[in-house]
């Protein structure tokens, strides 16, 4: 469902989801006032100041208590904020670098030379696309060997020239297409995660949207890892393991709810060290806020780790895994 917008701010459309149908038959109401009081004198900015009042208490109210399952599909949004609007927003001079040196460029996994408030970094990010033609030239965010490889590169040039690596995750999980396998898919992963673990310089990761399965692990292997207030991070999508266990994918909620994939979840259970807030109603409601508060936070981290030596880093991450494997 799409319903105009009123905020100035804001995207022309939003797109709601399927428990948000009461914010979106308010936010209609709330269009259509705004609308007709532009055709006539009539006042009534009181009533659209308590119609507004009362949307955002029932979005505060709708998001303070989703499931795991409302959270995943928030998460998978299409209007959420990907890769390209963080470069935008986020970082300055970014400097795309393209290219495994081995086989090709893929277009799932970018990655290059940014500026974050100042400070240099090598930054490398799924890109799920915002449009049909978009994802289908970033294959819905779903890496192929030659974008992990990409990865390593990129992380091996940021060991050398002494650059701190920010990665951004939001995948569903690496390309499991058999061409992707017959390029090595899975050392392609285990490789980049090595690379990560191996890391002489600070490396911050972060959760943007989905987190799934080897294919979010493979940049995310880092010694401090954000996720975003309403993104989700699992070994597996709650479709696939509903199919498993109960033969049907319809169970999803079930699952969601089982696998713990929320970032208020993973934080008592140390698998994330940080959750970074979102504004009211999700981070596609203001993708520039959004992206403003993580790179300050992320910035933070940077300037926490920077006083860190290689060894320390690295025992850093060895003692995050460590602590979870029990």
């Amino acid at each position: 469902m799409r319903v105009r917008e009123g905020a100035s701010n804001a995207p022309a459309m939003i797109s709601y989801l399927e428990f948000e149908k009461p914010v979106a038959q308010l936010e209609g109401r709330l269009a259509d006032l705004r609308e007709a009081a532009q055709g006539d004198g009539v006042d009534i900015g009181s009533e659209l100041k308590r119609l507004e009042t009362k949307s955002a208490e029932m979005l505060a109210e709708l998001y303070g208590s989703l499931t795991p399952w409302q959270k995943t599909q928030v998460a998978r949004h299409p209007m959420r904020p990907h890769f390209r609007d963080y470069i935008e927003h986020t970082f300055d001079e970014f400097v795309p670098l393209g290219g495994d040196r081995s086989y090709g460029d893929d277009q799932a996994i970018l990655g290059g030379f940014a500026m974050l408030d100042g400070r240099r970094v090598v930054l490398i990010g799924h890109e799920k696309g915002h449009d049909t033609a978009s994802r289908i030239k970033h294959n819905f965010g779903m890496g192929k060997p030659e974008g992990y490889r990409k990865a390593i590169r990129l992380m091996e040039l940021a060991g050398r020239f002494g650059l701190p690596v920010v990665t951004l995750v939001d995948t569903s999980g690496a390309f499991p297409g058999v061409e992707a396998e017959e390029r090595g898919q899975a050392e392609a992963i285990a490789r980049a995660t090595e690379a990560c673990l191996a890391l002489p310089v600070p490396m911050v990761a972060t959760i943007v949207g989905e987190g799934g399965s080897g294919g979010a692990v493979a940049l995310a292997s880092a010694e401090r890892v954000l996720m975003l207030e309403h993104a989700v991070y699992s070994v597996i999508s709650p479709e696939g393991c509903a199919s498993i266990l109960w033969r049907t994918a319809e169970k999803a909620p079930d699952a969601a709810e089982a696998m713990r994939v929320t970032a208020q979840q993973l934080a008592k259970l140390n698998v994330i060290d940080r959750i970074v807030p979102e504004p009211l109603g999700g981070a596609h409601r203001d993708v520039r806020k959004t992206a403003e508060t993580l790179g300050q936070i992320i910035g933070e981290e940077l300037d926490m780790l920077g006083q860190k030596t290689p060894d320390e880093l690295r025992r850093m991450r060895e003692d995050r895994f460590l602590t979870m494997a029990g």
